[in-house]
């Protein structure tokens, strides 16, 4: 194995080893949020409490999306995904001291460097591939985007799996301290073998340029920063309260559940370039976006209507927003192969940076929605707010830059 590595091209083993780090730092990221919800919930946290325990993470995702950008350029994103490593093993740390000194303000300053350490390893495993495909091959570019997107929301389906098991198993801290040891192995190696300056841009970099001048770009930020909040307005936390408030599911029974929604998500977006056109020879444009958001919108509406009027709950819930985790992915994996490829060559993290802060901003909002439309309205609520956020999304899409069709090359 070790001598089929090393007869790989240049190219591929760094494509390798940003999608090994990202694989690692996906599962702990996606434990954690699990970890965090269930334990939290068991402790007595109402709904928006535990909501605002996520506040700073989204909250800093948003900065750091908007600076990581801007940082990335400057001195290369193998730094800002080694920073991000490193100070995601901190957060973890720092929540395996015991339960009595897990007060909110320490749990939310946790969350808060977890957030940074999550948006800069993103950001510069996004950023990388652009800097590892060549401009002319947007079919390679478009494929190897939906294999690294599809693959994270996988694993981060795996890691909620796995943060309801070790929970179960191993408590709050064993579990996180677990989580820390095998992330600060990945950092070590990382270290030693990503290379240097790796999407450092070769021109000079202003601070002024964090903000993106490319009509497209806004465009497609605002439609990302909807798209999420319409996911997580209902997902982050009403929907895994809702299963173990509702249907009595325990630990293991929700994190397998939605471990299960986003492994599917995953595998969907990687079938993505298939679905949206490449089998036929060509790539999507922003009218394949328009199309994929309205029918998501149509989707979210029956669903929240099923729930609003108590049709058969457990099936509707189960099968609806299997339906639409599926759509979801292909709307997901579109927006990450535009952003990509409408960012400029060089210092091509500023544009996606700008980009991945319109996504931190619409979770962030469907965040603290998500605790406090479910804790006052219930679920049906969170469904129909994630409804109109989608036929937002819809609407700002019609401005998305059509372009000619191109050979998708392989």
């Amino acid at each position: 194995m070790i001598a089929a590595f090393s007869n790989l091209s240049k190219d591929v083993k760094q494509y390798m080893l940003v999608t090994f780090n990202y694989w690692n730092f996906t599962i702990t990221d996606g434990a954690l949020r699990m970890l965090v919800v269930l334990h939290f919930h068991q402790l007595g946290y109402s709904p928006l409490e535990i909501a605002s325990l996520f506040l700073f993470y989204e909250f800093f995702g948003v900065v750091t999306n908007l600076l990581g950008g801007w940082l990335g350029a400057k001195v290369g994103l193998n730094r800002t995904m080694n920073i991000g490593l490193a100070m995601q093993v901190i957060a973890l740390g720092m929540l395996a001291i015991p339960t009595a000194y897990l007060t909110v303000a320490w749990v939310m300053l946790a969350q808060a460097m977890s957030g940074i350490a999550k948006d800069l390893n993103k950001m510069s495993a996004k950023s990388a591939i652009k800097t590892l495909v060549s401009s002319d091959q947007q079919g390679a570019l478009y494929k190897w985007i939906a294999i690294l997107t599809g693959s994270k929301n996988a694993l981060k389906g795996a890691g909620f799996f796995l943060g309801g098991l070790l929970l179960a198993a191993l408590g709050f801290q064993g579990s996180v301290l677990v989580m820390a040891a095998v992330l600060a192995i990945v950092f070590c190696m990382s270290l030693l073998w990503l290379e240097k300056d790796m999407g450092k841009a070769k021109n000079k970099i202003k601070f002024s340029q964090i903000f993106s001048k490319s009509e497209s770009i806004n465009i497609l930020s605002a439609a990302r920063m909807f798209l999420f909040g319409a996911r997580d307005v209902w997902f982050v936390v009403a929907l895994p309260i809702y299963l173990g408030q509702v249907f009595g599911w325990d630990h293991v029974m929700v994190g397998g559940f939605l471990a299960t929604w986003v492994i599917a998500y995953g595998v969907v977006q990687g079938f993505a370039p298939r679905l949206t056109g490449k089998a036929k020879g060509i790539v999507p444009d922003g009218r394949a976006a328009l199309g994929w958001a309205a029918l998501l919108a149509v989707i979210t509406a029956i669903i929240a209507l099923g729930v609003q009027f108590h049709w058969q709950p457990e099936l509707t819930i189960i099968v609806g927003l299997l339906i639409f985790g599926a759509v979801f992915a292909v709307n997901s994996s579109l927006h990450s192969y535009l952003i990509v490829s409408y960012a400029k060559d060089d210092g091509v993290s500023l544009d996606v940076g700008f980009y991945y802060m319109a996504n931190a901003m619409g979770r962030l909002i469907g965040t603290i929605l998500s605790g406090w439309m479910y804790q006052e309205y219930g679920l049906a609520a969170c469904l129909w707010v994630s409804f109109v956020f989608l036929a937002i999304t819809t609407v700002i899409s019609i401005r998305l830059p059509a372009h000619p069709k191109v050979e998708a090359a392989l």
